[in-house]
């Protein structure tokens, strides 16, 4: 009895050891392919270009894309307001931040910005709570707002009574019509383009689904230009099986932006291997991350770099690379 216990013991213990040599191996292999497609960039970038802007808005979302000088944002990032007074609800907003951002980088001669189109991913206030301080910014003017409608119905108990889902959602549509911009729920399925961009959103459809969170509505985009591919995964997870439905149609990309800011149940180990990013943007901390998605990424030999950590990023895809820009909040 005692030797087949060995036994097992040392063939478990050779399984954990060829495990992390696969691991490691890849890991390297990965790394070796990869220094000639990222690279961190030290020289400033040219006039016009095709960037995706990542900025540092703590733990929340908000993702200026830039093509050939047409603009569009993703996600506005936490706001300062509280609607429903809950001191759980009290959180350090960066509208601010990225009003002056947008207007810094995306202002014509007469401080003037236009956005071709903005998205709000799902109605959290860590994603769309800035848009109404944004849409009603008298100085940027706004092509089309694409936002899912919040449908409380579907949505589990603790949501509906302990977050402000609801107001927030509410408060961006009422900033659209306020401004005359139009709303669009029903998001396109086909690709279209912005500059030389060719854009295309995920997870789309209305769950039929009920007693879910709404980041299980969460809408992922994926970005192509210049031969690569970059998919800004929102806060898409896998709690319904959205991340499996999805990733054989996203493919193998070249950049993710790391799915609900690097927590567990996002970035599973399946869609991961699938998409085998070169490189994945956390929009938080690196360290309050779960660890096991940063494992899984690691595995299939990612960078990973949060833009907590490096005080925001750049990703500029140029002659089939990505140059990366950090401290981009510094200027």
């Amino acid at each position: 009895m005692k030797k087949k216990v060995l036994i097992s013991v040392f063939s478990t213990l050779g399984g954990l050891i060829l495990i992390l040599v696969i691991v490691f191996a890849s890991f390297f292999i990965a790394e070796a392919q990869r220094r000639e497609i990222f690279v961190f960039a030290d020289k400033a970038m040219e006039e016009k270009g095709n960037r995706i802007h990542f900025l540092n808005t703590g733990g929340s979302d908000a993702i200026l894309l830039e093509s050939n000088g047409k603009f569009a944002l993703i996600d506005c990032a936490e706001d300062s307001d509280n609607p429903r007074g809950f001191e759980d609800l009290e959180f350090k907003g960066y509208e601010d931040l990225v009003v002056d951002y947008v207007k810094q980088v995306a202002g014509n001669d007469e401080g003037k910005v236009y956005l071709e189109f903005i998205l709000g991913t799902h109605s959290h206030s860590d994603h769309i709570g800035g848009f109404d301080t944004l849409i009603l910014d008298e100085d940027i003017e706004i092509g089309k707002a694409y936002l899912k409608e919040y449908d409380e119905s579907k949505i589990m108990k603790k949501e509906v009574t302990k977050w402000d889902n609801k107001e927030v959602y509410e408060q961006m549509v009422n900033a659209c019509k306020t401004r005359g911009v139009e709303v669009i729920s029903d998001l396109p399925e086909d690709e279209f383009y912005l500059g030389e961009m060719k854009i295309k959103f995920f997870n789309t459809d209305y769950t039929d689904k009920t007693n879910i969170g709404e980041n299980e509505n969460a809408v992922g985009t994926l970005v192509e230009v210049d031969g690569q591919k970059a998919f800004l995964a929102g806060d898409i997870n896998n709690m319904i099986g959205t991340e499996s439905d999805i990733k054989d149609e996203v493919g193998k990309v070249d950049l993710l932006k790391a799915g609900h800011h690097g927590y567990i149940f996002s970035s599973t180990p399946s869609f991961l291997y699938t998409l085998r990013p070169e490189l994945v943007i956390v929009t938080n901390d690196t360290s309050v991350s779960n660890w096991r998605p940063r494992m899984s990424m690691t595995a299939v030999g990612s960078t990973i770099l949060g833009t907590v950590n490096y005080n925001g990023i750049i990703v500029d895809f140029k002659d089939g690379k990505m140059n990366v820009y950090k401290d981009i909040h510094s200027a």
